[in-house]
């Protein structure tokens, strides 16, 4: 059985989608954000940096925080969803922990929950964030998915453009990511893992 500490943001649902994906059983808690729960010490013992999410895998002994090695260790786990190669599916992770889902989360911050405090910090991000879903257009020109096969760079990727609205973009004007971003959507795994560990809102659509 695996623990799931988790709340509905990008970074939560990586790891509830790629649970659904794989089939594994788990349980999903709830940590909520805005209720300071992530700094309560029982969760600060999963997870010091107090973020979420964060995993315990009881048949292995194994406790994660960090989506992105949450994400490794699962598809390890399973074998599966490593997408064509192992090396291009782990570089396209990185960059979405690395580049895209800060950017996007300092644009949420700016744009969506401060606007007009700083015009400068959100033209800085929206203009790099707008650059960013460049790069994954140009990527998903070439290639049905990030690694060629559906992997776990996707499941990555995904939830932060699931919030496409918050970040004032068009994704109709990237028509390789609306493509690869409609795709996914309707995978049945994707609808369960987004709703966890509560129903907030349908997955959105261009």
């Amino acid at each position: 059985m695996i623990d799931l500490y988790t709340w509905p943001t990008p970074n939560g649902r990586k790891v509830s989608i790629a649970l659904e994906e794989m089939g594994l059983e788990y349980r999903c808690h709830g940590v909520n954000l805005q209720e300071q729960e992530q700094f309560k010490p029982e969760f600060l013992a999963i997870s010091p940096n107090n973020k979420i999410p964060a995993l315990v895998d009881h048949h292995t002994g194994q406790s994660l925080m960090e989506s992105g090695a949450i994400l490794i260790y699962l598809a390890d786990k399973c074998g599966e969803f490593w997408g064509d190669e192992r090396y291009t599916t782990l570089q396209w992770l990185m960059w979405q922990m690395g580049g895209l889902g800060p950017m996007l989360g300092q644009v949420h911050y700016f744009k969506k929950y401060n606007a007009g405090k700083s015009v400068y910090a959100e033209e800085r991000f929206f203009n790099e964030a707008t650059r960013l879903y460049g790069v994954l257009d140009q990527r998903l020109a070439a290639h049905e998915y990030l690694s060629g096969s559906y992997s776990i760079a996707d499941m990555a990727v995904w939830p932060w453009v699931s919030r496409f609205e918050w970040q004032g973009i068009d994704l109709e004007e990237f028509a390789n990511v609306c493509r690869w971003y409609e795709a996914i959507a309707t995978r049945d795994a994707v609808g369960r893992g987004y709703d966890k560990p509560m129903y907030v809102n349908d997955i959105p659509r261009p």
